[in-house]
Order: structure tokens, then C-alpha cells, then sequence
């Protein structure tokens, strides 16, 4: 079973390439999905069919779907949601003002990963293609199962506590409406599959990202931000797309300059982003809509290539130890030293890079440990614990 989260870039052609990635995948004989978290679908257009909510057949061995997230969050967040209206309502603040404090940005699209945590593990199919939202959307998507899970685990215990505590004095003596035990029991079943999704999108061998770009200068720095923000959520990327290549017959003084360009920006990916297959589509010359015409831009990316066996990616994350110490290795690819902050709070050690933060619980064994050291060094960031007190 693999899952590939194909993101880039907003109008990159991340919704063509994903579609044509499932399509050549199907046409090797894999049963695959292909579905889309981003709000603003493009996906049907672009396969030229129609599709719906759920999965429908595009081809032989191919479903394609196009996710309500509205409808996904209402399913998973409705009886939640409802109650903490009850509250707003209680403190004067109602209607549409209530409805957007309740959902958070990339909740929509986290609860379609809900879907898609389904259909992977309901043994229908052999690949999921993910057409995802652009980068900034798809990084806060993805680190959204992190940031809930540390909320269900250190303050719903609490909170429930508080509230079976308080619930009778409170009924007396005021009129605010104080959530019930089925409130919490939604809340557990959320995050009960909201660990599912952080359990299956975070094994590398299940779970990798393509990044989908152009040769130009701004894309390319936006595909290696997003490498780096991936690594720290521990998601491995497997490969990248360069889209729209200019293509040799494409001559003149006009297109000269535009090549040379292009061929600058082709060698920096090649740098940039040397440990991971890279492919290359060209630019065509006709709006590459549909099955057929799909297909075509498959062959020309993929070739003899099988879309998806040899596309690996390692864990981001890896422990060493030696003469009785212990190091934790991260890969953090085109990271400068002022953009990285490490800090331990008790059990936990915070690593943020740019705007983005992660919490990692340390292991019973490491909590006796101080941190001896950290270093920066090609890319790869290294905590040292030391000797064990």
C-alpha cells in the first residue's frame, strides 16, 4: 500500500501531474485512488470526467473522487462543533461569527485525511494519489495531526477532569452550558483517527511527498522550503517534478533566452535536490485535458519508469548511539543556523525552523539526560544527549 502526497506551488501542475501519476500507475495494473484535499478541485477538469464525494470509476483499475471537505468536517467535528456554539451563543457571539471561530484554518482539509486514512486501510487499493493544496496549505494540513494529538493528550484529560468536577456546581449556580461525556466521546474518536492519519502518514514506506515545480527562480525556493518544512513533520520526500521544461523545438531569439534561463534554474534543482529522483516533463502545446491526452504526458514523464516502485524515501529521523551517548539526527536541508531554534521543556524537545514548530517526547530513556550539544552541518541538525545521571 502507498500513499503520495503530491503538493507544490499554487498553478504549478500539481493536479496534472497527479493525475497522470495515478493513471500510469493504474495502467501498470495497481488498483489506485486518486483524490483531492484541495478546496478549490481542479481534479475532474483535468481528467475531463466527472466526479463526485466518493471514489468513481475514470478507467479500468482507476477511481477518482473529489472530497467535500465541508462535508468531512461536519461528519467528524459536527457534534464538537455544536456544542461549543452552545457556549459562544451563552457569551453573546452567534451565527456565521460562531461558525468561523470553530474551525480552524486546514481543519476542512485535515478531516478529508480522515477519508483518505479510510480508504487506505480498507484494502481496496494499492495507491492513493493525493492531489493536494498548495504548499502552504498542504504544510499546515500536515502538521496539523501533531498539533491535535498534543492537544487530546495533554489538556482534553484535563479538561474532562475539570468538567466532571465542575458540571454540578456550574449547573446550579449559572446558565453556562457545560459539555457533556458525548462531547468528549466525539472528541476521543477524533483523535483517535487523527492518530491513524499521524500513524500512516508518517511511515516513510507507506507515506512520501512528490514536489511538483518550475524551472524558475521563486518556485524552486518555495519546493526547498517545503523540503525542509516536510523533514520536521517527518514526512520523506520521494521525488521531484520539473514542469513545463521549455522544449528543444521551441527556437527563436524569444525562446533562446528563455532556455538559457531555464537551463540555470534545471542544474540548481539538480543540486539542490541531487538524493532524490528527478524528473522532467516538457512544456506541450495543447491544454493536456483527459485520458488520452494524459496518458501522453505520463509516457514523456515516466517513460519506461514505473511511477511508483524505486521512488522511495527514508525517515528524516534517525538515533545513534556511542561511548554511552545518544544523538538524534535530523535532516534539514538548506537550513541556515539563524532559521533553527532547539529547546527541551521538561519531557519534550521543541525544534522550530522558520515559522514552523515540532515537539518531540523524549523517551523514558533520554529523560534523564541533559543535552550536551547541537550542531548544524550539511544539512543535518544532531542533539546530543549525554552520558545518563
Amino acid at each position: 500500500m502507498r500513499i503520495i502526497l503530491v503538493t507544490g506551488k499554487g498553478g504549478v501542475g500539481k493536479t496534472t501531474i497527479s493525475a497522470a501519476t495515478a493513471l500510469a500507475a493504474a495502467d501498470r495494473g495497481m488498483r489506485t485512488l486518486v483524490t483531492s484535499t484541495d478546496p478549490a478541485h481542479s481534479l475532474a477538469d483535468a481528467l475531463g470526467v466527472e466526479l463526485a464525494d466518493q471514489p468513481l470509476p475514470v478507467v479500468p483499475g482507476l477511481m477518482g473522487q473529489q472530497l467535500d471537505t465541508h462535508d468531512a468536517l461536519e461528519r467528524h467535528w459536527g457534534t464538537i462543533q455544536e456544542e461549543l456554539k452552545r457556549v459562544f451563543d451563552w457569551g453573546g457571539v452567534g451565527g456565521i461569527e460562531a461558525e468561523e471561530f470553530l474551525v480552524f484554518p486546514g481543519m476542512e482539509e485535515l478531516f478529508a485525511l480522515l477519508e483518505v486514512n479510510q480508504h487506505a486501510r480498507s484494502g481496496d487499493y494499492d495507491l492513493i494519489v493525493v492531489d493536494c493544496a498548495p504548499t502552504a496549505e498542504t504544510l499546515r494540513l500536515l502538521s496539523l495531526p501533531e498539533v491535535l494529538s498534543w492537544y487530546f493528550e495533554k489538556v482534553m484529560p484535563t479538561q474532562r477532569r475539570l468538567m466532571k468536577a465542575v458540571r454540578p456546581v456550574l449547573s446550579r449556580v449559572s446558565a453556562l452550558p457545560v459539555p457533556g461525556d458525548e462531547v468528549f466521546g466525539s472528541a476521543i474518536t477524533v483523535f483517535s483517527r487523527v492518530e491513524e492519519v499521524k500513524e500512516l502518514l508518517g511511515d516513510p514506506e507507506v507515506t512520501t511527498a512528490r514536489l511538483v515545480m518550475n524551472p524558475e527562480s521563486m518556485v524552486i525556493d518555495e519546493a526547498r522550503r517545503t523540503y525542509t518544512y516536510l523533514g520536521l513533520f517527518g514526512y520523506g520526500v520521494d521525488g521531484v517534478v520539473v514542469n513545463r521544461v521549455l522544449p528543444e523545438e521551441a527556437d527563436g531569439a524569444y525562446f533562446a533566452r528563455w532556455r538559457e534561463i531555464q537551463a540555470r534554474h534545471l542544474e540548481r534543482v539538480d543540486a539542490n535536490f541531487a538524493e532524490v529522483p528527478r524528473l522532467r516533463v516538457r512544456l506541450f502545446d495543447d491544454e493536456m485535458v483527459g485520458v488520452d491526452k494524459l496518458r501522453l504526458l505520463a509516457d514523456e514523464l515516466y517513460g519506461d519508469r514505473h511511477p511508483i516502485e524505486g521512488f522511495e524515501a527514508a525517515s528524516p529521523f534517525e538515533v545513534s548511539e556511542d561511548a554511552g551517548r545518544v544523538t538524534l539526527h535530523l535532516s534539514v536541508p538548506f537550513v541556515e543556523g539563524g532559521e533553527l531554534s532547539v529547546k527541551r521543556h521538561g519531557r519534550e524537545l521543541g525544534i522550530g525552523i522558520g515559522p514552523y514548530r515540532r515537539a518531540f517526547v523524549i523517551p523514558d530513556t533520554l529523560t534523564r539526560r541533559q543535552i550536551e550539544s547541537t550542531r548544524l552541518h550539511e544539512g543535518t541538525l544532531s542533539v546530543v544527549f549525554g552520558l545518563a545521571s
